[in-house]
This record gives structure tokens, sequence and C-alpha cells, in this order.
């Protein structure tokens, strides 16, 4: 079976608000992308289907999917629901599509999850939401769909679900899901410091949850070495029948949302030895808060799922993808040239720091 990307017409369009974050173009952008580079047809992108109610009930409070269709619905909320359910506040903004697009992505993560059962990869950019709490909203994560997801591969009958999260903040979400079930290993290497911040290397939840907060300042070598020292061998230790690769890209340097200094070609060195280490793999998107990064980056992770080459320049309708895009952030500046005319980064590298080489030994003393 050829590798599968889900995605949506929803996203095109739609934003947190102009201030937010999340007010860049992100997932239309990589769909635009791999379309104009050829690499997708009929077969292999498919468009993601609105969750249920009741599907997304597999994980989330009845009164909250309640409270998030009455907001997309009003456009309000009293106070008092507000402050219970996070919806309108600490960037969780009630926006037209507040329903609709985040329960896109959980749906599009059940049905990644149901085409997979029997093996296979797909992609789905929009997914990677976190953050997302039972009954609340957290970390502009409405809906959990990586727990969703693997709440449906549970239900298919797999018992070891190995979870990898490398965006720059740590998948909170995720671990408190799974924290006491011995059927998913969740693994987050994230930047210590940031927001929520939690993921302290002794913290491992239930017993199936390890972290690895790294220092800011992080480079492709460093990467390097936790791939070959961390990731790799716990993944050969745990032997998953399915990996979720929760792919962040917010640890790319000049991200306006961490302190990380990577290139996009670690971080499709992780996701090309990644999927290899089970016969089913669900690579969702996460954190990027820096349109250019997200659409270089995640469009070179469908390359390298595909065993595609990544061409040396792009084609003038890439190129012109890039050129187009309108950021507003106070980073929103104009990007070099190499940055609008490739979709290669290069190579990051420096010596592996004392403390980094500390942090993953510490982490290695707890086994599995």
């Amino acid at each position: 079976m050829r590798p599968r990307m889900i995605a949506s017409e929803i996203y095109r369009g739609s934003s947190y608000g102009p201030k937010h974050p999340l007010s860049i173009p992100r997932v239309s952008l990589v769909v635009d992308m791999v379309h104009a580079l050829g690499w997708v047809d009929d077969q292999t992108y498919l468009t993601g289907p609105i969750a249920t109610p009741a599907q997304l009930a597999r994980f989330h409070d009845v009164d909250y999917i309640a409270a998030v269709m009455q907001a997309e619905r009003d456009q309000a909320l009293p106070p008092d629901m507000m402050a219970q359910y996070g919806l309108g506040k600490n960037g969780n903004p009630i926006f037209p599509e507040i329903f609709r697009r985040p329960a896109t992505a959980a749906g599009s993560s059940i049905l990644a999850a149901r085409l997979i059962a029997d093996g296979g990869i797909i992609h789905h950019p929009a997914g990677g939401t976190h953050h997302g709490l039972r009954g609340k909203a957290s970390g502009f994560c409405y809906f959990n769909d990586p727990v969703l997801g693997i709440l449906e591969l549970l239900d298919s009958g797999l018992d070891r679900v190995l979870y990898l999260d490398i965006d720059a903040h740590h998948g909170d979400g995720v671990q408190i899901a799974f924290a006491d079930d011995d059927r998913v290993l969740t693994v987050s290497m994230h930047q210590e410091g940031l927001w929520p911040r939690t993921g302290l290397i002794e913290d491992v939840a239930g017993g199936m949850a390890r972290n690895l907060p790294m220092p800011s300042g992080m480079h492709d070598d460093e990467m390097r070495f936790v791939l070959q020292e961390y990731f790799l061998p716990i993944a050969q230790k745990f032997a998953p029948q399915v990996v979720v690769l929760q792919c962040g890209c917010d640890i790319l340097e000049k991200d306006p949302q961490s302190g990380q200094m990577l290139g996009n070609q670690s971080i499709w060195d992780v996701v090309g030895a990644v999927i290899k280490m089970a016969p089913r793999c669900l690579v969702l998107g996460g954190g990027g808060y820096n349109p250019y990064g997200v659409a270089r980056c995640w469009s070179g992770v469908w390359a390298v799922i595909n065993e595609i080459e990544i061409p040396p320049v792009l084609p003038i309708t890439a190129e012109n993808i890039l050129r187009d895009i309108k950021w507003s952030h106070r980073h929103g500046r104009q990007p070099a040239n190499e940055v609008l005319t490739t979709l290669v980064d290069p190579w990051r590298s420096g010596a592996i720091r004392d403390d980094v080489r500390t942090r993953v030994r510490r982490l290695r003393g707890y086994g599995l």
C-alpha cells in the first residue's frame, strides 16, 4: 500500500485570529506544495472527515464537546463556560471553525488509524494537537487527535503503540491519557522551560512515559545523537506494532515559539528512521509557527515517507507558493532567497554538549 496523505480544505483561510500564532497558513501550504511538485494523486491524497460527537466522546467529555459546538454556533459563550472549558481564553480563541476544524483533525486521525490497521503509512499534517485535555481546551488544542487515533488503533486489537513526540513543547495531553496503559509508550523530546513546563526526565507518569527535555540551541548533530542513542534503541526494545509520530516543526531555527536551531534535514532523518520501526505508522504535524518552515519541512516529510528525491531547486510553481506567503508576525520579514527556492535547509552541525549527553544517559537509565 502506497503512503497516503490526509488533509482538508477547511484549513485554507481558517485562522485563530490576526494576532494569534496560528494566524498563519500551514496545512494548505503543504497541500499546495506537494500538488505543485507532483507528489500526490487521487489515490494518495484523501480528504479528512469531521469527527462526530460520538467519536469525539471516545475520549472527550460530552459536555465539553457540546460547549465547543455551542461556541461555533453562537461565536460566544457565557463567562462561566469559558472558564470551565478553557474556550475563548489562554490562547484558545472562539473563531468561526472552532468545532469543525479540530473535529476534522480528530476525524482524520481516526480514519488514518482504521486505514493502517493492517499496515501502511499515513501523513496527517493537520494532526498532532497533543495538549487537548478530556474536558478542556489547552495550548491551542481543542480535541486531542493523537489520543483519538491511538484509541482507534487499540480498538482494532493492537497492543504495542509507540507515541513519539518531537515538538518543541511537551506532549502532556497524550501522556496524561495513557499514563497507566501499558499498551502505549509515550516518548516526548521537548525544549525545557517552554509551556506547559512539564515533562521532566524523572516524570514517567504511570510508568509508560519517557521525557527528554532538551536545552535551547539544539542543532542537527544533537538531534541525530538523540535519534541514534535514544529513539531507535527504545523503539527496538519496545518493538511497537505501530508508531504514531508527532512531528511538530517548531523546533526549527527561526520558529518564534522556541529557541532551537535545527534544520529540516534532521527532522527528516527522524521520520525516515522511525517509520521503519513498525509495519504501521501515522505521521502527524503539530507545532510550527513560521509558515516558511512549516511548508518546507512537512512537504519534505511527505517526500521522505515516499522515498522521493527532493530537487535541489524548486520548480517555479512551488517557489511561487512560498513567495506568496503573507506573515504579519514581527519575525515575518522576507526570508533569504534559498528559503524560497529550495526545500532543504543546510545541515547545522556542532559539538554534542555534555549536558545533552548527560540527559540522554539519565533517561536511558529508566529503561522500559
